[in-house]
């Protein structure tokens, strides 16, 4: 009878062990990782990496509140709760309720997998950041999986099969299954943080191995035909590295290859949408009418878009696309705007329209949780045209995520007819990775700080008015430009490069007389101006910040104009009888 208590108790104690492994737990840390991507709007899992809000490494068993290093809230600073899973899911789930008066912006995960899921990774990530990183000889960091993590950690995401053998008289490795069968030396793409298992198969009798340098991954050796080792690697750091054989002289015979690790995650690539404003996008002229009532409508929508060819960042925005639609009222209007929050965001956001006259723009009323709707009416006083943006905290990297638009309020009888309206934005994006980084583009708060921005665009993206939506018109017409900078910090010097603005009504003000033959317009961040240009020439002209070094960083636009030639204005090579020479001084 003991004996029976005795493997009752010991069965029961396996059980809870058991249970209590991580491959039990609650959760899966790989969906949970798609969960986080959310949070790294504010949050790095890096320690000491501080952002809007603390680093979460390590984050589960700390005191709330305990970093030194990191300025809390009050509520947070004299919380006295310790980060368990039960506290953290009740917190995910409503951070306001939970702990009121802290200073979160992020309206909660209502979805109770996505909170399990995110506990799980976050309980993975204790063993990813360990306090001293081990560091190889060369200074790497060691990035081999290892034991210290968990079951979970280095299931991998991608498995690749290398086999060994003779092609064109040397020594190489050869590409099985997927879109490397049969490759010599195959380039091996994967994507950043993704566990990569490498599977090596002797095929032709010669002892090998196959090693990964920068990430300190090396396999046991094969050392006969049909023989077969694997090794795991967790791709932390994105760029261009080498794989080879360690072997004397079997590298220099051939056996060397690419390990291509791209910065954006796999499946995140094919989900990039275009988020550009197309400049024809302008609502019809108000024209000579009365003061009417209006009903306008806008909405925060957080979406992966693209940022440039190859490279996608995840913008916050107005409606869907950057800037936000050109909203077009009459002086005397009374408008009435609704603003919604869309239930897939995770934040709060909201509006300030310069041209609207109370508290914040509008903006103290309208902060607007995920899956909520608010409304203020105003009543249009001054014509002009306006910026609008959001201005929840931190106001500025809402506004560098794509949150911002203009407000055209037309003067009495309309403004005067033009053949063709255009409208424009400009605005910073601030990347960790430097300019022209392939894949997903993660949002640096410090660039951001210090006003230096790794993109310039026009209308959200790099190719925005080059490659998506190029301005056209013909000789002869007449245009107008809307053209505003939503910054949020630095000022432009709009410029067409070819061209002379006829009329330039300033700083967006329609109640003075438009200045005239201007040939570059200073727009401060949260200003606009009105161009407008009578095309006499054809051919391609350029829109440009004239603080040109920002064309190297995707700030450029072209409007192309078709018609004849006029060689009384402007011809290239042509004999030409002068009235007085001076010829060039050699």
């Amino acid at each position: 009878m003991r004996a029976r208590s005795l493997i009752a108790l010991m069965l029961t104690s396996a059980a809870i062990v058991l249970i209590s492994h991580p491959i039990f737990a609650k959760g899966d840390p790989q969906a949970g990782r798609e969960v986080f991507r959310k949070c790294q709007a504010c949050h790095r899992l890096e320690p000491a990496q501080h952002q809007v809000g603390p680093p979460l490494a390590n984050l589960l068993g700390r005191q709330a509140g305990s970093l030194k290093e990191f300025s809390y809230s009050q509520a947070l600073e004299e919380a006295d709760i310790i980060w368990t899973e039960d506290t953290l899911n009740k917190f995910l789930a409503s951070p306001q309720h939970y702990l009121p008066g802290n200073q979160m912006h992020f309206a909660g995960l209502r979805n109770e997998e996505d909170r399990e899921n995110v506990i799980a990774y976050l309980k993975q990530a204790v063993n990813a950041f360990p306090r001293h990183a081990p560091v190889s000889p060369e200074g790497t960091k060691l990035q081999q999986v290892n034991s210290t993590e968990s079951v979970a950690a280095y299931t991998p995401d991608l498995t690749l099969t290398l086999k060994t053998g003779i092609a064109e008289g040397r020594l190489v490795f050869i590409g099985v299954g997927a879109d490397i069968e049969g490759e010599v030396n195959p380039t091996l793409e994967v994507h950043k943080g993704e566990v990569v298992q490498i599977n090596l198969v002797n095929g032709e009798g010669t002892t090998h191995d196959i090693f990964f340098p920068e990430f300190n991954a090396r396999s046991e050796q094969v050392t006969t035909s049909g023989s077969s080792t694997t090794l795991a690697l967790r791709a932390t750091s994105a760029g261009e590295f080498t794989y080879y054989c360690t072997l004397p002289g079997h590298r220099e015979a051939g056996m060397e290859g690419r390990l291509l690790v791209r910065e954006t995650p796999r499946e995140e690539l094919a989900k990039a949408r275009d988020i550009v404003r197309n400049p024809n996008d302008v609502p019809q002229p108000v024209g000579d009418r009365e003061s009417k009532k209006l009903e306008l409508g806008l909405e925060a929508v957080e979406l992966e878009g693209e940022l440039a060819e190859g490279t996608t960042y995840h913008y916050w925005t107005f409606n869907g696309t950057v800037p936000g639609p050109l909203l077009r009222v009459r002086v005397g209007d009374t408008v009435k705007l609704k603003f919604a929050n869309d239930i897939d965001s995770d934040i709060i956001h909201s509006v300030d329209l310069h041209a609207v006259t109370g508290p914040g723009g509008g903006a103290a009323y309208l902060q607007v949780p995920p899956g909520e709707e608010k409304s203020i009416t105003f009543k249009a006083l001054i014509p002009g045209l306006y910026v609008y943006h959001c201005a929840t905290p931190m106001v500025a990297h809402h506004i560098a995520n794509g949150m911002y638009g203009m407000i055209l309020v037309e003067p009495e009888g309309g403004l005067p007819p033009v053949d063709r309206e255009y409208y424009v934005m400009q605005g910073e994006i601030y990347t960790q990775a430097s300019f022209g980084k392939k894949g997903r583009q993660e949002f640096s708060v410090e660039k951001l700080l210090d006003e230096s921005p790794e993109y310039f665009v026009f209308n959200g993206a790099t190719g925005a008015l080059t490659q998506d939506y190029p301005l056209h018109a013909k000789v002869g017409e007449t245009i107008r430009i809307f053209f505003g900078v939503g910054g949020p910090n630095l000022t432009s010097s709009f410029h067409i490069i070819g061209e002379i603005f006829d009329r330039v009504h300033e700083w967006g003000g329609l109640r003075n007389r438009p200045v005239e033959g201007i040939q570059t317009v200073p727009v401060a961040p949260g200003g606009a101006a009105i161009v407008e240009l009578e095309l006499e020439i054809p051919g391609k002209y350029i829109l440009v910040d004239h603080a040109l070094s920002r064309m190297e960083r995707g700030l450029r636009g072209f409007l192309y104009a078709e018609g004849k030639e006029k060689p009384a204005i402007y011809q290239t090579g042509a004999s030409f009888e002068s009235d007085d020479r001076h010829p060039i001084r050699r």
